[in-house]
Parts: C-alpha cells; sequence; structure tokens
C-alpha cells in the first residue's frame, strides 16, 4: 500500500488566490487540465475552488464568473491530506467527505492537489505489477 508522497511527489501546485475572480480560476483550472485548484492566502490555504463550487455557486445562480471573487463561491471547510497519509485512508477521507479532490499539505503548506483519479491510477498500476508478479511466479513453478 503507498502513501500519498509516492503519487504526488512529481506533481505541479496549481493555486489562485482569494481575490482572484471566478473567471481567472475557471482559466486556471482550464489550462491545467485539473478540476479543483486550493485557493491560498500567501502560503495559508483558505479554500478550495471545484468544477461542482463553478456549476453550483456560479453557473446556475447565474453569477457573473469576471466580477465574482473565489472568496465567496468556494469551498471554506476543506479536508486535506498528509503525505505521510496511506491511499486507502484519503479513498475513505474523500468517501466519507463526499468529494474528489484533496489539498496534500505538508508543514502546513499546501504542496500538491490530489485528485480521486490519481488513487485510482495509482491503484490500477500496483494491480498490475502484482498481477505480472504472480505471472512471473506462476510460470517459474512447474505445474
Amino acid at each position: 500500500m503507498h502513501r500519498i508522497r509516492s503519487v504526488v511527489q512529481h506533481q505541479q501546485l496549481i493555486s489562485a488566490p482569494p481575490t482572484a475572480s471566478v473567471f481567472d480560476v475557471a482559466a486556471a483550472m482550464s489550462r491545467g487540465r485539473v478540476g479543483a485548484i486550493p485557493i491560498l492566502d500567501e502560503d495559508r490555504l483558505v479554500g478550495i475552488f471545484s468544477e461542482r463550487d463553478l456549476l453550483t455557486r456560479v453557473v446556475v445562480p447565474e453569477r457573473d464568473p469576471k466580477i465574482t471573487p473565489v472568496s465567496e463561491v468556494m469551498t471554506h471547510d476543506v479536508v486535506t491530506a498528509s503525505v505521510e497519509e496511506h491511499i486507502d485512508f484519503c479513498l475513505d477521507k474523500m468517501q466519507k467527505a463526499g468529494c474528489r479532490h484533496l489539498p496534500v499539505v505538508q508543514g502546513g503548506r499546501v504542496i500538491s492537489m490530489l485528485s480521486m483519479r490519481d488513487l485510482l491510477r495509482d491503484e490500477l498500476q500496483e494491480q498490475g505489477e502484482e498481477i505480472r508478479s504472480l505471472r512471473a511466479y506462476l510460470h517459474q513453478t512447474p505445474i
């Protein structure tokens, strides 16, 4: 079972300040091909803005994304992960919180974002390695 450190070690963090407009944050998400961005005031995590926030708090209520500050529509109660936590524990956290993204915190600072897709990709890779090992074992043992 892997720890989060192995999943996020090569990821680049994309973040935004709370004063940024929803439009600018959504554009950064689109450029980075990510579904959520941590909102940081200096280095302090103050929220997270996701595709779900965009849909439910901006598009449906018909707010203007070019003038709406992200701080007004972001999720404030953020569940986080530590680099030392196990993947299974983080999956459980996501399921309980009903979210698909977790900011990864180390030493009080956000260093990466973890998505459900990242965890599933890691799980599939681990299962593939296990299958290859089992096949190698089976083919070396006489039946």
